[in-house]
C-alpha cells in the first residue's frame, strides 16, 4: 500500500510553517499541496520547501480534489488540513490502521475522549446532528462523519460516484454554495457496507488564517444530501 497526502490550503502560511515540518516525508509516498489560490505566500513557501503544488482553477473543495486526482500516484489518499486542526503525529497510526485492510479510516474528534478545541456550540451540535442522522438513515456507526482528516482508497471517488457533478450540483445550487465530498463519502461508504473504522484524535485550534466554514449554507446542503441519499442512491 502506498499513500498520497493531500494538503489542502487557502491562505494558510502560518499553519504551513508550523505544521509541515512535523511531517516526516518517509511517512507517505507522495505529498501534494492543493491550493485554492492563496495570496499570503502559502504557494511560494510550499514550493521553496520542495513540496509538489497544484493551484486549482475552479473554486470549491471538491474541485480541488477533482483537479488533484490525476496527479495522485498512489492507491490511498490521506486528506489533511495544515491549519492546525489535523495533528500530524497521528499520520503513522492512521496509515497503520488502513494497512489492516480498511477501505476508509477516519480520525474522529469525538471518539474515546477525543475533543475538538475548534468547535463552538453551533458546530459541536451540528457535527453531532449530522453524524446521528447519517447513522440512523444509512445504517452507519460513526462518531464523526464530517471531518476532513481521513484515509481511503482513491478509487472510492469513482466507485461511489463522487466524481460526478450530479452528486453535488443540485444541493450546491439550492443553497448557493460549494461543498466538499467528506459527508457524502461517509454516507455512500456506509451504504455500500465498506470496511470503515475510526481512531480518536483531538482537533486543536486553528493556527492563523481565517475560518472558512459557512455554517448555514454548508449545513443545509449537507443535510439535504443526507435526506436525498435515503431515497435516491444505491
Amino acid at each position: 500500500m502506498k499513500f498520497t497526502l493531500l494538503v489542502m490550503t487557502l491562505n494558510e502560511i502560518d499553519g504551513m510553517k508550523s505544521i509541515m515540518p512535523k511531517i516526516d516525508p518517509s511517512w507517505c509516498d507522495q505529498i501534494l499541496v492543493v491550493d485554492g489560490g492563496s495570496t499570503d505566500g502559502t504557494i511560494e513557501w510550499a514550493q521553496e520547501n520542495g513540496y509538489e503544488v497544484i493551484v486549482q482553477s475552479k473554486i470549491g473543495f471538491r474541485h480541488a480534489y477533482y483537479e488533484a486526482l490525476p496527479l495522485v500516484r498512489n492507491d490511498f489518499i490521506i486528506t489533511f488540513s495544515p491549519d492546525g486542526n489535523s495533528i500530524p503525529e497521528l499520520l503513522p497510526q492512521l496509515i497503520s490502521k488502513v494497512k489492516e485492510g480498511y477501505d476508509m479510516v477516519i480520525i474522529s474528534r469525538y471518539l474515546d475522549g477525543a475533543k475538538s478545541e475548534d468547535d463552538d456550540m453551533v458546530t459541536a451540535f451540528g457535527n453531532w446532528l449530522f453524524t446521528k442522522t447519517v447513522n440512523v438513515l444509512h445504517g452507519a456507526n460513526y462518531t464523526d462523519c464530517m471531518v476532513i482528516y481521513r484515509a481511503y482508497r482513491k478509487n472510492l471517488f469513482s466507485e461511489l460516484d463522487l466524481d460526478k457533478e450530479e452528486s453535488f450540483s443540485f444541493p450546491e445550487k439550492l443553497f448557493s454554495t460549494n461543498i466538499s465530498v467528506e459527508p457524502l463519502l461517509s454516507v455512500r461508504a456506509a451504504k455500500r457496507k465498506l470496511r470503515i473504522t475510526e481512531i480518536p484524535g483531538d482537533e486543536p485550534p486553528r493556527i492563523g488564517g481565517e475560518r472558512k466554514l459557512k455554517v448555514i449554507r454548508w449545513g443545509g446542503a449537507y443535510y439535504f444530501q443526507f435526506i436525498r441519499e435515503f431515497f435516491c442512491w444505491k
